[in-house]
């Protein structure tokens, strides 16, 4: 995959295709969800200002993505059809029930 140049326009991720993400992503896969710049994304992971938490794991950023879903309001659907919050917390439901 190469970078878009400076003619092209960078395309930000679907609904369903941030839905579908694994629980960590790489920087460039949150910089493009949130339509963000390579460069500016990484400038504002090295400063720690990037929008969400920034892991850095050697020399590698990741962002979970449970965090980039919150930020953006969208939900993932539980197995069982409810909503679930965007963390992963199930606050309010009885699991012993």
């Amino acid at each position: 995959m190469r970078a878009p140049t400076s003619s092209e326009e960078v395309r930000g991720l679907t609904g369903d295709e941030l839905l579908a993400l694994p629980a960590v992503i790489d920087l460039d896969t949150a910089n493009r969800a949130l339509l963000i710049g390579r460069s500016t994304g990484y400038a504002l992971a090295k400063r720690g200002q990037y929008p969400v938490k920034v892991l850095r794991l050697g020399n590698a950023y990741r962002v979970v993505t449970a965090d980039l879903l919150k930020l953006l309001g969208l939900e993932r659907q539980q197995a069982d059809g409810r909503a679930g919050q965007a963390d992963g917390s199930d606050e309010g439901h009885d699991l012993a029930a």
